[in-house]
């Protein structure tokens, strides 16, 4: 049966937690310091970057070896906080949009861009303002960005939405298991001070079956999940079979016959 996709629907739902945005203001400074609390996501990045273009080159042959490889594209970095995930992708010739809610993240994301040369649209706009614009994308990057939303099934309509036909949506974020609990939370936050305490409630975690099952109801086919596992000895990261704590996703939009 082909897709259709379902009515804009006009809600009064917010996908923005103010909590979780103060939260990120406060930390905002710090988004380039490779020893504040951002160090882990300098440490994941080669992680998900490798992710996303083994993925794209399977999905669209993209050259995924290419200095260039993303040339052309229209990427758009949701919850894009210090553009950490944002400058390499725009390195690799995308056509970046990156988007927060945060107006310092936004500041601090700009002022770095302009500071390496990047030509990188950064906008302090929300998910729900970027779909009510019409604004559509060959790629979409939702990086450990739903476990801080406050609707998360308002904010994953809205990622399918504003996909093209043909393109590709990369989510990533925590299992709602107990392991997940005793890694991400006591373990990295309380126990290892890898994370700033009160980074992640549980409760926002979320099963893959749940995504699976939102982005299939929205028209998306997901095409491939990885677990992401994190060594305290090695201080490494690595993809894995294991989705027990966190995982990566790529699901894509089919093309209009």
């Amino acid at each position: 049966m082909e897709y259709k996709p379902k009515p804009r629907r006009e809600s009064s739902h917010r996908t923005v937690d103010t909590t979780e945005i103060r939260r990120f203001d406060s930390l905002a400074q710090d988004w380039w310091n490779p020893a504040g609390p951002s160090a882990m996501l300098f440490k994941l990045n080669p992680v998900r970057i490798s992710y996303i273009l083994e993925n794209l080159a399977l999905a669209s042959g993209i050259p995924c070896g290419s200095a260039n490889a993303l040339s052309d594209i229209r990427l758009l970095d949701v919850g894009c906080g210090g553009g950490i995930l944002s400058e390499p992708m725009a390195r690799l010739g995308a056509s970046v949009t990156g988007i927060d809610a945060s107006s310092p993240n936004i500041d601090v994301a700009k002022k770095h861009a302009a500071q390496m040369n990047l030509k990188i649209n950064y906008i302090c706009q929300t998910l729900e303002e970027v779909h009510a614009s019409g604004q559509r994308f060959e790629v979409v990057l939702a990086m450990e960005v739903l476990e801080h939303v406050a609707d998360k099934s308002v904010f994953l309509e809205a990622l399918a939405a504003i996909l093209k036909p043909g393109g590709s949506l990369f989510v990533s974020t925590f299992n709602k298991t107990f392991r997940a609990f005793g890694l991400a939370i006591i373990g990295a936050e309380y126990l290892l001070n890898l994370l700033p305490r009160g980074t992640h409630e549980w409760q926002k975690f979320s099963r893959p079956s749940y995504l699976i099952e939102t982005l299939s109801s929205h028209g998306l086919q997901v095409r491939q999940i990885r677990g992401i596992g994190y060594s305290p000895l090695s201080g490494v990261w690595k993809l894995t079979n294991n989705l027990s704590v966190s995982y990566i996703l790529h699901a894509s939009k089919p093309h209009i016959s």
